[in-house]
């Protein structure tokens, strides 16, 4: 089913008013349907963002006789976090709503911590929902972030689905990640919070310069987001989302019609020229990653397709036709074959293997695929890349094939999964 064109969200006359229930309302039902007494998990950091989130969405919820869940995520790295996270379930909870903190502790300081924190957040934050039984989890993410994410994009020369900035609706196979205050400026969440009478916490590190997004917020000098350039910012991130949103209908319809995506993770493309988003998004969900390929590259291959390997794929003529598999060096080492065992972002292992002395491990074909030839008309770089069960150096099943020489035990099987639940792929929604 088509998903219906992004439109244009009004946003206040006045920046630093309060966000009336009906506004709010009005922003949920852009990012709905939602069942009825819809459960919601917002995403508490304790700062005002996700406090005015929080407070508007319970008042949401409640009046359809449904209820919110604040997550809040101690990170571990600040000394005061745990009694942050004390302060703000005590103020939450004190209101009526429910809480849970949600402790991590393999976090360390260093290189990159951002971008592991961010993961390691997101991941904590897809369980906790999981295990309540919730699909909807609500972001703070507000005019001001929008207006960085483009800036920042541009910096790093992002093309034009970077440019769409954050999305306000991201689909994950489990579940839907909700940004319902993204066109409002941030002014208007903490001009909410006085009226509430709640206070809130400013984060140290958002005043950090040495990082990128900080210093951006510092050089803009505009706090309230009432800026003209942040409203520029914005709006143009709303036309490159709704240019996302056109491309991404197109490349929809393309791979439906023209491209067979084969359970034993390759594509077979049709003959001559296809459009660079499609290769792009075959190159994600066969190589499994989490980030889609650099565009120049893909522009090159998607006019001219020929023998090349790049972003952890393979492009190679088979039978007349060219078909895109995983690259056998970028493949990840094996690993514990356990039930829902997730294996190089591709193939994830449904059932329970019997029990013995050598544990049994879920890994690639690899050099086993030249005497599993004569058994399968795939070629053999597609064999050296299909997901195998060894137990110890013993080849046990490569259930791709159905081979009875090969004894796969009956209730274990082996999905393509065409995105990586693992790290929380995103299919934006604008």
């Amino acid at each position: 089913m088509a998903l219906p064109p992004p439109g244009r969200e009004p946003v206040a006359a006045d920046p630093v008013s309060p966000i009336g229930a009906e506004e709010f309302a009005a922003s949920m039902a852009r990012l709905g349907p939602f069942e009825p007494m819809p459960r919601l998990a917002v995403a508490v950091s304790g700062g005002a963002d996700s406090l005015c989130l929080t407070l508007l969405a319970d008042s949401w919820a409640r009046a359809q006789g449904g209820v919110v869940l604040a997550l809040i995520v101690d990170h571990g790295l600040r000394a005061t976090a745990e009694e942050e996270a004390r302060h703000v379930r005590h103020m939450l909870g004190g209101r009526g709503i429910r809480v849970r903190v949600l402790v991590l502790r393999d976090l360390q300081a260093g290189p990159g911590i951002a971008a592991r924190a961010r993961e390691a957040r997101y991941g904590a934050l897809r369980v906790a929902c999981l295990e309540a039984g919730i699909l909807h989890l609500l972001l703070g993410h507000h005019a001001a972030d929008q207006a960085e994410t483009v800036l920042i994009r541009a910096l790093g020369r992002s093309g034009g689905a970077g440019m769409a900035g954050m999305a306000r609706l991201v689909e994950t196979p489990t579940l839907r990640l909700l940004r319902p205050l993204l066109t409002q400026p941030p002014g208007r969440l903490r001009a909410s919070l006085r009226a509430a009478g709640v206070g809130w916490a400013e984060d140290p590190s958002n005043r950090d310069a040495a990082a990128l997004r900080p210093r951006l917020r510092l050089l803009r000098r505009d706090r309230e987001g009432a800026g003209s350039a942040g409203a520029a910012l914005v709006a143009a991130a709303s036309a490159a989302s709704r240019q996302r949103h056109a491309r991404e209908i197109a490349c929809a319809a393309f791979l439906a019609e023209h491209v067979t995506l084969r359970p034993e993770g390759f594509a077979i493309l049709p003959d001559g020229p296809v459009p660079p988003d499609v290769l792009a998004a075959l190159a994600r969900a066969i190589s499994g990653s989490f980030y889609p390929p650099a565009g120049a590259a893909i522009a090159a291959l998607a006019v001219n397709p020929r023998p090349a390997t790049f972003a952890g794929v393979r492009l190679m003529r088979w039978r007349s036709q060219m078909i895109l598999l995983r690259e056998a060096r970028a493949m990840v080492p094996p690993i514990a074959a356990c039930s829902n065992a997730f294996w190089d972002g591709r193939f994830r292992l449904r059932g329970v293997l019997p029990s013995g002395l050598l544990p049994h491990r879920l890994g690639a074909v690899g050099d086993a695929a030249a005497r599993l030839r004569r058994r399968s008309e795939l070629p053999a770089a597609v064999l050296a890349t299909l997901p195998a069960l060894r137990c110890g150096d013993c080849l046990v099943a490569v259930p791709h094939l159905r081979d009875p020489a090969l004894s796969t035990p009956a209730d274990v099987e082996i999905w393509f999964t065409p995105a990586n639940p693992a790290a929380g792929a995103w299919f934006p929604v604008d």
